[in-house]
């Protein structure tokens, strides 16, 4: 299968080397890689600029944009501007952080998936993380959901979902998407996905709300951001962010914010994460 790769990049000098570096290494190499340097100060540009010298499969597009690093938006906005610079000839596309190292089969892994069932509209592997000298699985979510450092979507799915929204809560509306049209998301636990920089590490200290922001704009009601805030908060050990997901969720309710979703997609975005919760209780 044929498959593009685009790499949202601000400030990665540390990692993007060690990312670029397993992505050519890739038993099942993707056909192109787009790094968008987006509004780094550091020597990120000049680093994939080597890559994009030894590997003709990799270009670098710089672009100017605000310096805050706010979750979602601007991740985004990058993701679509080195879309924009591709052409529609791919089986998947894949949008991937540049703090990762990939397993060098991960993409032949991932092609395999697409392959075996065509209703397959994503598919992805498991974050790790370095704790006490090993790496251990970055525990944030359900373990039926691909984390937002790498995503891959099939061609139809991702077209049908209308691509990517520039907002906090794009990694989750993305596969509630897929699901409302019928299209599954696979993950697959023996492909481990070394995450060398902790999850929010530079998010500025405004984004605490847009969380709580995200679970309104994918129509959750409260009851349903109630209990997902609670989790989150455990799962990051810091039970004080519940107030303030919940605030961002009053806030957003208060300012009438636009949703992600349809009022028809909310409908089922509520009843499907009502199932999930009943299902793990009555299992």
């Amino acid at each position: 299968m044929k498959y593009y790769i685009v790499i949202p990049a601000h400030n990665e000098e540390r990692f993007i080397a060690l990312t670029l570096q397993s992505l050519v290494q890739q038993t099942l190499l993707p056909s192109k890689i787009v790094v968008v340097n987006d509004h780094s100060i550091d020597k990120t540009g000049e680093i994939a600029n080597q890559f994009v010298v030894d590997y003709p499969i990799v270009s670098l597009l710089n672009i100017p944009s605000a310096a805050v690093h706010l979750p979602g938006s601007k991740v985004i906005q990058a993701f679509q501007k080195g879309l924009e610079t591709l052409d529609n000839d791919y089986d998947f596309i894949v949008k991937a952080d540049a703090d990762l190292i990939f397993p060098e089969h991960y993409f032949e892994t991932i092609a395999g998936h697409f392959e075996a069932d065509s209703s397959t509209g994503m598919a992805g592997g498991f974050a790790y993380i370095g704790q006490n000298g090993a790496y251990v699985l970055e525990n944030l979510t359900d373990k039926d959901h691909i984390r937002g450092a790498f995503k891959a979507y099939r061609k139809a799915a991702f077209e049908q979902i209308g691509g990517l929204k520039p907002a906090m809560g794009w990694d989750t509306v993305d596969e509630l998407l897929c699901k409302f049209y019928n299209w599954k998301v696979v993950t697959d636990a023996s492909l481990k996905v070394k995450h060398l920089k902790p999850t929010g590490a530079n998010y500025n200290p405004t984004a605490r709300y847009k969380q709580g922001e995200a679970f309104y704009s994918l129509g959750y009601g409260w009851m349903i951001t109630a209990i997902a805030a609670a989790k989150l908060a455990l799962l990051k050990k810091k039970p004080l962010l519940f107030l303030d997901y919940m605030n961002g969720f009053f806030k957003a309710k208060w300012h009438k914010k636009e949703l992600l979703v349809t009022q028809e997609q909310a409908q089922f975005i509520r009843k499907y994460r009502w199932q999930k919760m009943k299902g793990k209780l009555v299992g």
